[in-house]
């Protein structure tokens, strides 16, 4: 049942932006700030997220996520990797990525550390001429793999500043995000 809400959410999302009017570019040279709330165990911190389009649709994308858990645990997240951009239309792509990923973890009796792979892909789009949306299935495979979607929408103040909200739903976990982008 999940996979199919996932499609269709994925789908309806992407009719969406296939309808939106509007000829402005999407930029992929970005910064931004979120703040991160975990449902479980009460977890919340902080995400810096970057990425820089290169030459010929192609990105570098990174970003640190620092989360601290009501139970004394804390975590810290790093991905590095590389994506790509299809122009679908004036004013919808879709993105994807592969990434890096290293996280920390430390409690009150120890703590450890794995390696693994995200991977992620879907649409981004402007729904009005302020208002850009974007949807991606992702899949992250460290000690356990989890595969989740993510919803989101960034309200342009100007060309070079953007507020907005995301929702991750996974498997065990979601997760809700508010911040701030700014584009370079």
């Amino acid at each position: 049942m999940p996979a199919k809400l996932l499609v269709l959410c994925t789908g309806l999302l992407m009719q969406g932006l296939a309808m939106a009017q509007t000829a402005q570019e999407l930029d992929y040279n970005y910064a931004e700030l979120r703040f991160v709330d975990v449902d479980l165990a009460g977890g919340d911190g902080f995400r810096l997220n970057g990425s820089y389009r290169l030459d010929n649709n192609w990105l570098i994308v990174g970003g640190i996520t620092g989360l601290d858990f009501n139970n004394n645990v804390d975590s810290s997240t790093l991905e590095i990797g590389g994506g790509y951009v299809w122009d679908y239309s004036e004013s919808f792509d879709v993105v994807s990525s592969l990434r890096f990923v290293r996280i920390d973890v430390d409690t009150p009796f120890g703590g450890g550390d794995d390696n693994g792979f995200a991977i992620s892909a879907g649409p981004r789009g402007w729904l009005a001429p302020k208002f850009e949306v974007r949807g991606s299935i992702n899949h992250i495979n460290l000690d356990n793999s989890d595969t989740y979607l993510e919803l989101a929408g960034d309200y342009h103040f100007s060309p070079e500043l953007a507020v907005g909200a995301s929702l991750e739903f996974a498997g065990d976990t979601d997760v809700f995000t508010i911040g701030v982008r700014w584009f370079f």
